[in-house]
């Protein structure tokens, strides 16, 4: 079987790695973050409001330092905006503490807005324009939203027809536009909000399991899968209809292993991936 090996993308810098990664993520425009806690949460015990730091390092390898105070999210979520503040959200979310799930933070560090998106965060991703995607799974079958970063609901997949849709397994924004692919029946889903005439469309896909997806022009590519399929990636070309198989590989770390445990986030044409200690990013590119 063909084995695609990623290319190393931005290092956590070894000043940081005595901190605790609580998440980390690539943006909308590059740019790789890591959330660093001085320790890690403790399991069941209640977590005070804490001060962490936000470690990014841009395409070119400029680092930038910015202290949040008082995060209040245990599990969190990571994400930056376009005005050089950050998002970091709760994946659970308790009713008491509805109102605190979503932080908004200024480009200082300081918590200017709160709200909430709804239990079971799968993924959180910020487009170009600013706004917060947000995919739940199962245990909150809700779907796909699209949020303002003042909390305002801007779109939803309610009405949307996509099919079994029960829980978000891969999220990819580029620009303003998410794909998505989902459970239980694994659509590729193309979603637009500002075209007003088709904002989603549809494509049938025979791929399982996958957790990433990334697209370019009519060529797509799944990365992961169930078991054995844990490292597999899928190309595909869309038809009228249908996600069209092309070939199946394995995406390996550059040595030629598999990654083992590991973040991945979809942006476009790229799957960024993470593996423990979640220190380093590398990428998969379909445009290369």
């Amino acid at each position: 079987m063909q084995k695609t090996a990623l290319v190393p993308y931005a290092r956590l810098p070894r000043a940081h790695h005595d901190g605790h990664v609580l998440t980390s993520t690539v943006d909308v425009f590059g740019a790789a973050h890591w959330l660093l806690a001085d320790h890690a949460p403790q399991p069941g015990a209640d977590l005070p409001p804490f001060d962490a730091l936000v470690v990014s390092v841009d395409p070119y390898g400029n680092v930038e330092l910015t202290e949040l105070s008082a995060v209040r999210a245990r599990w969190p979520h990571l994400d930056r905006l376009p005005d050089g503040g950050f998002v970091v959200a709760a994946s659970r979310a308790r009713r008491y503490e509805d109102a605190n799930q979503v932080q908004i933070f200024d480009a200082l560090g300081r918590e200017t807005s709160s709200f909430s998106v709804g239990d079971a965060i799968e993924h959180l991703l910020v487009d170009e324009s600013g706004h917060i995607w947000v995919g739940h799974f199962d245990e909150n079958p809700i779907g796909i939203r699209r949020w303002s970063a003042t909390g305002r609901l801007a779109w939803t997949s309610d009405d949307a027809a996509i099919p079994g849709l029960f829980d978000c397994y891969a999220l990819n924004v580029s620009g303003t536009t998410a794909w998505a692919c989902t459970y239980t029946d694994f659509p590729l889903v193309e979603i637009r909000p500002d075209r007003p005439d088709r904002p989603v469309r549809v494509w049938a896909n025979h791929v399982r399991g996958a957790n990433a997806v990334a697209v370019h022009g009519e060529r797509v590519a799944f990365y992961g899968g169930y078991g054995e399929e844990r490292d597999r990636l899928a190309h595909g070309e869309l038809t009228e209809a249908s996600v069209e198989p092309t070939d199946v590989g394995l995406l390996t770390g550059p040595d030629g292993l598999a990654p083992g445990r590991r973040r991945a986030v979809a942006r476009g044409s790229r799957i960024y991936v993470q593996p423990e200690p979640f220190t380093a990013w590398r990428v998969f590119d379909l445009n290369n």
